[in-house]
Formats: C-alpha cells, sequence, structure tokens
C-alpha cells in the first residue's frame, strides 16, 4: 500500500498499523523516518507517543482536533466504548460530552487532548471473562473503522450502575428513552451477571416508566420486580433527597420524578 492510500483510509493510526501496512525497510524504525517528513510539512499530526493523525488539507495542525474514538481505537484496537460514548456512537445520545470512556486492557491512564479527555477503564468485574466482554456489543462504523461499543442493553445497565460515565442519570434516561428497541431477555441475562439489586430496580423502575416504548410485559416487570432490594436505597449512591418509589424500594432524585411517582401524570 502506498503511503497515500493508507493515510485516506486511516484519518488515525498507530505506529504498528502503518508498519503492518506499508511494510518499509527498517521495520518500525522506517516507519517513524517516512513518517517525519509528513510530521514536517503538516500532513500529520503526532496525537500521543506512536499514534499519529492525518490533518485534513488546508487545516493548520495547531487548529486539527482528531477524533477522539479514533485516538482511543488506535491505542487500544480491542476496547469497547461504554457509557456516554455508547450512547454518542449509538446515535442517541442526548448532549454532547467532553469525556470519551472505553474499556480497555491493559488499563492506562487518562489521556487528555485539546477538547475531550480519553478514559480506559476496566470492565465490570461481572463481565471480566473472555466470552463475556463482548457479550451485549456490537460494531458501529465511524469514519470508515469499525469500533465496538456496548449495545443498548449494556449502557443502560452500566449506566446505572457508574451514572458518573454517563453524564448523570437523566442523561442516561433521556438519552436511553431514545433507544429503538431494547432486548429484554439479553437485558435480563446481564442483570443476572452483574447480580446487583440496585440494577436490577433500576431496570425495572425504567421499564415501568416506559413499557409502552419497550413493549415490556407485565410479568416480565414482576419478575424484576423479584429482586428489587430489601429496604430502600437510592438509586443514586450518597445522594440525599429524592421520591420513593415503593415497588422498587428505590428513592429516585426528584429531577428525574418531578416529585411525582414515574407513572403519575
Amino acid at each position: 500500500m502506498k503511503t497515500a492510500d493508507f493515510f485516506a483510509t486511516h484519518p488515525v493510526f498507530s505506529l504498528d498499523e502503518v508498519t503492518e501496512a506499508l511494510v518499509p525497510p527498517g521495520g518500525r524504525g522506517g516507519s517513524v523516518e517516512r513518517l517525519k517528513y509528513h510530521l514536517e510539512v503538516g500532513r500529520l499530526k503526532l496525537v500521543t507517543r506512536g499514534i499519529y493523525a492525518v490533518v485534513p488539507p488546508g487545516v493548520a495542525v495547531a487548529q486539527f482536533h482528531p477524533d477522539p474514538f479514533l485516538v482511543a481505537a488506535a491505542i487500544r484496537p480491542r476496547g469497547v466504548f461504554s457509557h456516554h460514548s455508547a450512547l454518542e456512537l449509538l446515535g442517541a445520545a442526548h448532549s454532547i460530552w467532553n469525556q470519551c470512556t472505553v474499556y480497555a486492557e491493559p488499563r492506562r491512564k487518562p489521556m487528555v487532548m485539546e477538547q475531550t479527555t480519553i478514559r480506559f477503564i476496566d470492565h465490570p468485574r461481572a463481565m471480566r471473562t473472555k466470552k463475556r466482554l463482548v457479550l451485549g456489543t456490537r460494531k458501529v462504523e465511524r469514519r470508515g473503522r469499525m469500533l465496538r461499543v456496548t449495545g443498548p442493553e449494556r449502557t443502560l445497565v452500566e449506566g446505572f450502575r457508574r451514572p458518573g460515565l454517563v453524564g448523570g442519570l437523566e442523561e442516561l434516561i433521556v438519552s436511553a428513552c431514545g433507544f429503538p428497541i431494547l432486548d429484554l431477555e439479553l437485558l435480563e441475562k446481564l442483570l443476572r451477571l452483574h447480580d446487583v439489586r440496585n440494577l436490577w430496580a433500576a431496570s425495572g423502575w425504567f421499564l415501568e416508566r416506559f413499557r409502552e416504548t419497550f413493549h415490556a410485559p407485565e410479568a416480565y416487570v414482576r419478575r424484576l420486580e423479584r429482586f428489587r432490594p430489601r429496604s430502600p436505597q437510592y438509586l443514586v449512591r450518597d445522594s440525599r433527597g429524592g421520591t420513593l418509589s415503593p415497588r422498587w424500594n428505590l428513592i429516585i432524585p426528584r429531577e428525574l420524578t418531578g416529585g411525582s411517582e414515574p407513572d403519575e401524570p
């Protein structure tokens, strides 16, 4: 492959990727020497060690901000985008956020870019087996690169698990209610794997509130109800105030209920 052809199909790439594609004399060292010229003339931008971004024609290097999703994928090709990043890639996010989150092994320190911070985090403990790492995920195309992302079901459950990574519960709920469909069988399977009563209750509360949207039968909702907390728990840890949902033993932040129960007008 010619260098120009590689740049045209790889807007962000790693040193390993370009070496494998171009097979230059001298291996990685040869790639570094070849890329130096393109860095000097402003065709490339060095994002971090070993990661490069192609600068669009007519754009100054200093003014160019590489796509953080592509940067994260180049750093951790086997990463799985999660939380608010998943909402964005699934086309459901209500708001734009300045944080990109990706499950990745091995972990590394957050990468601070000009406009976004990329956080590389551990997979949830319940999902740390080879088969479970990709359970409930899908691939999404972004500028010619296929990115693996948690699907609607995992994004919902793991958003309730760590709301701080999804932009808060209000952002999660407003965004998630826009999912075109939820696989209820997969959702229940994920809840069983996590086996956390608050997650059962939060998911049940969500489905009760948006039952018509996701066509959740009452029998299904009752099945989730069996695993609710035994005593009232805050939906958001360490929060204060809110409205108790007796069916789910959850204290819901008032901004999510308007001071009333979810099913009340």
